[in-house]
């Protein structure tokens, strides 16, 4: 198909207002602000309040992505919520949130690609359109990933964050910009690497499950790092190889924010220059399938993201899921 068919025509964040530093988790956990800034680059992460979930952060995150596409939660086609955090197992996450917006016009329907899902929502979106399924589609990455986080693991507590970010993505270039590729992929061989054992209908919630704490997450870390490297590299290499444009081109990098690392070794592999790759992992850890719209958004208020530049979004996630993606913004 000849792109651009689709565009991002308006970006939205919540970011609960709960920070929680590294020093607060010095207090109870055998860590320090030293070690974690280190290891990670994450300086502080929000946690959201009990009565906030992925819907209800969603909502609140969608409005202004609505009014600056010009447009009303009627005028939906779809809504594709990315989380590994959702509200409820039944139904999706996607059909509570069509509820709280008045989107009846929508089919709603979640995916579950952990970190990468904000990239597997954009490439579904455009396909939707290109097929002749709707003008707007509204791609979400929330989580409330303090909700499925072993608190006490010192390997994973530190790491992870909540919020949500949207995208509505809207038929049509505008004046020549929008999305000029995506590329995904998974590796379930991998899945051990990063899950949560428990919980699911393989072993069900049990006194036992709840006493093992196998319903949080579990990651080997130097495992995923490795593969983060590789598959974010490569994912990289064939977003800007079919958008028909040299590394050199992009304007704007803007990774998925797990690990400040990992972020600096794609940019290498990429040849992106760091001052060119936006960075939010310090403010608000690893928000999953948040982060790519999350720093998004920051990047468009900081005045970093302008109309008309080249921008690179890639991520990694369990599954193992990767995916990229270039936008003419």
């Amino acid at each position: 198909m000849q792109r651009p068919i689709a565009h991002i025509a308006g970006l939205g964040v919540c970011i609960p207002t709960r920070v929680v530093t590294n020093h607060d988790f010095a207090e109870r956990l055998e860590t320090s602000d030293q070690w974690i800034v280190e290891r990670t680059g994450i300086k502080e992460r929000r946690f959201a309040a009990a009565h906030e979930t992925v819907s209800t952060m969603a909502r609140d995150a969608t409005a202004a992505a609505l009014a600056r596409a010009g447009i009303t939660a009627k005028d939906l086609s779809a809504i594709i919520v990315a989380t590994a955090s959702p509200d409820r197992p039944l139904p999706s996450t996607a059909c509570l949130l069509q509820a709280q917006l008045g989107a009846e016009n929508a089919a709603a329907f979640d995916i579950a690609a952990a970190c990468s899902g904000f990239i597997y929502g954009i490439t579904i979106a455009e396909g939707l359109i290109a097929t002749g399924h709707g003008d707007h589609i509204l791609v979400v990455g929330g989580e409330k990933l303090t909700a499925i986080t072993d608190q006490n693991d010192r390997s994973t507590a530190i790491l992870f964050g909540d919020g949500a970010g949207v995208a509505v993505v809207s038929k049509g270039a505008r004046d020549g910009r929008g999305i000029l590729s995506t590329f995904f992929k998974s590796d379930g061989r991998l899945a051990d690497l990063l899950t949560i054992p428990g919980g699911g209908t393989a072993d069900p919630i049990s006194e036992k499950v709840v006493a093992e704490r196998s319903h949080f997450m579990r990651m080997a870390g130097r495992e995923v790092f490795k593969h983060a490297v590789l598959e974010m590299a490569e994912a990289c290499d064939e977003a800007i190889r079919r958008a028909g444009v040299k590394p050199e081109e992009i304007d704007l990098m803007v990774p998925h924010q797990a690990n400040i690392r990992i972020i600096d070794a794609t940019a290498k592999h990429a040849n992106v220059p760091l001052e060119k790759v936006m960075v939010t992992v310090d403010r608000y850890g690893n928000t999953s399938a948040a982060s790519i719209p999350m720093a998004l958004a920051d990047a468009e208020a900081s005045g970093r993201l302008k109309p008309g530049m080249l921008v690179l979004l890639v991520a990694f996630g369990a599954g193992f899921t990767w995916g990229s993606t270039v936008v003419r913004w």
